[in-house]
């Protein structure tokens, strides 16, 4: 993918952090300075994929090992069939949640090892990773307060959602030059123009 890849950005952080908004409001701004740009979801973004997110969020239980290779399937279909081709074609990509939701998620939070989270994953992304990974931080107890239809795994709890936090933080310090942590709670404009200014736009 080479240097197409600066052009793609992932919104991270736990249930009830404002990922979506932000995303949303991000992608207004970068249309604003003239640049082209496409939203996707994780799970979701292509046909498979939104079969998954509905098995993913919706049903009961699902096996901890079914659930990471289950992310890890229409991540990769997503990023074969959506992301790659938007990139080469100079398009922005902005994606509500990418492969590190699992490495804090599973990874971490479900125990099942970051390491072989990552890997599982970025076998199947094939080189298809975000360039810029913002992390929306926000205290677990106010996050979940803020779900108004929280889904299965949005249910699991504060102790749950903490050790997602604490993942993404050892991952922005392993990772400084892709894994950015914000304030979560300053405000959409403010966190998008923080965005903004470490994407070297402004």
């Amino acid at each position: 993918m080479g240097a197409s890849l600066i052009k793609y950005i992932a919104l991270e952080g736990g249930d009830g952090s404002g990922k979506t908004t932000v995303s949303a409001a991000l992608a207004i701004r970068l249309r604003s300075l003239g640049h082209e740009v496409l939203e996707v979801r994780e799970p979701g973004g292509t046909d498979l994929g939104e079969v998954v997110r509905e098995l993913l969020l919706d049903r009961e239980h699902v096996d901890p090992w079914a659930e990471v290779l289950l992310f890890a399937a229409q991540r990769a279909q997503l990023a074969r069939e959506v992301v790659a081709p938007a990139l080469e074609s100079g398009v922005w990509v902005i994606s509500d949640r990418t492969y590190y939701s699992s490495i804090a998620y599973q990874g971490r939070a479900r125990g099942m090892g970051e390491d072989r989270v990552r890997e599982i994953n970025e076998i199947g992304l094939d080189g298809v990773v975000p360039d810029h990974v913002f992390v929306l931080d926000v205290d677990p107890t106010t996050a979940l307060d803020r779900q108004d239809s929280p889904d299965r795994i949005g249910k699991e709890g504060v102790e749950f959602q903490e050790a997602v936090r604490a993942a993404y933080h050892g991952l922005a310090v392993t990772e400084p030059d892709k894994v950015a942590i914000l304030d979560g709670q300053e405000g959409v404009d403010g966190i998008v123009a923080r965005i903004i200014q470490r994407l070297g736009l402004e």
